[in-house]
């Protein structure tokens, strides 16, 4: 403790000087030559009202996917390393594991070496039998990928909620494959779901010459007939209809393949009018290997979307144009073909380019152009989503909460000041102006670090005063003890505060730490909650040892006053 009295009266002024530079913001209107921080004191979604979403995340379709692409991979990397073996396929039993079958029994030892050597620590070989060899990946591999999922996600989705401009939004995984967005006081609710559920899965694949146009259409008639569904029908979407039409296929198409489809040039949507198209699907060329997007006119001067590769996108589409020569590349978004233009050379070419077609409208399709920019430039879900859970909160439900909790705060506030005064005497009057700067303090406080009030956030507020209370209750009963053994006011105020100190500091840091535990696990409002209390303990400990401290030794040492309480 500062023993000089003027500066700690200093201390006081400059920390309520800077609080009330911080609180500004939050009650007049500051200009942009304001030099000091311009943040307000953010209201959650409880408050301000905004949408409440929870999203299923497809994990397992990407971890089917990376197997598939596992297999074909280490079936081009065992001829390089000249291993010899017949076939390397997914188990159809457990879909998590591969099934390689070696040539022969000398292969054995070559094999083990190509894991060791090329997959330490991600792939096993569970067994071996008759030259079969089963092999998957470590469970603690699977973990991570998952996992990581997950994480790309969520900064994918935080990415596209940045170009709507939300204030603080909560976006956080729940369990393994779900994530929980928070969007409070958000305008376009519509619109920022519909950026948050579109996929914008950008692949680059081989058109497939192996089915004609019309044995696709006969084929997708004679599904559709015995399935009894069909696009737009009994309000099936395009991602479901895809999704249905390529599993009924799945014995009829070619290997490797998939159906999507092409809007008419003529067509408003795919519903008027779709073109079938078959494409490979062994290319690993897509979105993540984008580096930026953006729209410009095209020769016709007609909008069209222009992307810019990656180093290691621009080999790759290198190398895919090489291979396939007088063939078409399909450039796919979202299951939804949106060019197709002939490979007529090797391109080598850091850029590349969307066209969307002729619709007759020019600002439909400019906006679409944008929709399709923004979403590739905010990056590229590693997995589809799947909404399970939508609320929206009203504006005038959060106006109730905040009314009904400041009437709480406001009678619970003038109760104990009430009760401190009574009580107390002298003391209680020293105790109430703590309080209130303390109230003070924790807003500035939380102001200035940008923290998203919630309704959990105002029990926190309401809890800080009934901890600051208590520890004013604590200094002021030692007082009294010391006074009672015939100590003099100076001496008792000393030993007071001094006896008080190690209560209240073990109180707060019990405390501290189970805020600790709840920031670092908990989500949303659990988390307003503990940022709040823990602001709450720092500037409570302030007020209730130091300011108040302050206060009463320039009470009794400048002004006089010898009878503080009653013992």
């Amino acid at each position: 403790m500062i023993e000089s009295l003027r500066s700690r009266w200093i201390t006081i002024v400059v920390v309520l000087v800077t609080a009330v530079i911080w609180m500004a913001p939050n009650i007049v209107e500051v200009g942009e030559d304001w030099w000091f921080s311009k943040n307000k004191i953010v209201y959650g979604l409880d408050i301000q009202g905004g949408l409440h979403l929870v999203l299923g995340v497809d994990v397992k379709g990407v971890i089917d996917e990376k197997i598939n692409r596992l297999s074909r991979n280490i079936g081009k990397e065992l001829k390089d390393e000249n291993v010899g073996f017949s076939k390397v396929e997914v188990n159809p039993e457990n879909k998590n594991e591969l099934i390689v079958t070696l040539s022969a029994d000398a292969e054995l030892e070559k094999f083990n070496k190509f894991i060791d050597d090329f997959y330490p620590s991600v792939l096993q070989v569970l067994s071996s039998e008759n030259n079969v060899m089963i092999v998957a990946y470590y469970e603690a591999r699977i973990l991570e990928y998952k996992k990581q999922v997950i994480d790309q996600a969520i900064e994918v989705i935080r990415n596209r909620i940045d170009e709507f401009g939300v204030s603080e939004p909560s976006i956080s995984a729940q369990g393994s494959d779900r994530i929980l967005v928070q969007l409070p006081g958000i305008k376009d609710a519509s619109k920022a779901k519909e950026s948050i559920n579109r996929a914008a899965r950008l692949v680059f694949r081989v058109v497939s010459a192996k089915k004609s146009p019309a044995e696709l259409e006969t084929m997708i008639s004679e599904v559709e007939t015995a399935g009894n569904y069909g696009l737009g029908k009994e309000g099936m979407n395009y991602s479901a209809y895809v999704k249905r039409l390529n599993e009924d296929l799945l014995a009829k198409l070619p290997e490797n393949t998939r159906l999507v489809f092409q809007k008419a040039d003529a067509a408003v949507n795919l519903e008027a009018g779709r073109v079938p198209y078959l494409i490979e699907t062994d290319t690993d060329l897509g979105g993540e290997h984008l580096e930026d997007a953006s729209v410009r006119p095209d020769e016709n001067g007609k909008p069209e979307v222009v992307f810019r590769f990656t180093v290691e996108g621009r080999r790759k589409f290198a190398e895919l144009t090489g291979k396939n020569v007088n063939r078409q590349v399909a450039i796919v978004l979202d299951d939804v073909l949106k060019s197709a233009p002939n490979i007529t050379e090797r391109i080598d070419s850091a850029t590349a380019r969307i066209t969307l077609g002729s619709t007759g409208n020019y600002q439909k399709t400019l906006e679409e152009a944008q929709f399709i920019a923004t979403a590739l430039r905010a990056g590229a879900l590693p997995a589809a989503l799947e909404q399970l859970e939508e609320r929206t909160v009203g504006p005038t439900l959060g106006a109730d909460s905040i009314a009904k909790g400041k009437f709480a705060g406001l009678v619970g506030a003038i109760l104990v000041f009430i009760f401190m005064l009574i009580y107390y005497r002298t003391l209680g009057v020293v105790a109430d102006i703590a309080l209130g700067i303390n109230i003070f303090l924790l807003l500035s406080l939380l102001t200035s670090l940008g923290a998203t009030l919630t309704l959990p956030g105002v029990a926190g507020i309401v809890l800080t005063v009934g901890m600051a209370v208590d520890a004013n209750v604590i200094i002021f009963e030692r007082i009294r003890e010391e006074l009672r053994k015939g100590s003099s006011h100076k001496a008792a105020i000393k030993d007071g505060f001094g006896h008080a100190f190690s209560a209240i500091f073990d109180a707060n840091i019990t405390t501290a730490v189970v805020c600790v535990v709840l920031m670092y696990f908990g989500t949303g409002p659990v988390r307003g909650f503990a940022v709040t209390l823990m602001c709450g303990i720092a500037t409570s400990m302030f007020t209730a040892i130091f300011v108040s401290r302050t206060i009463v030794d320039t009470m009794v040492s400048k002004m006089g006053l010898k009878k503080l309480m009653t013992v």
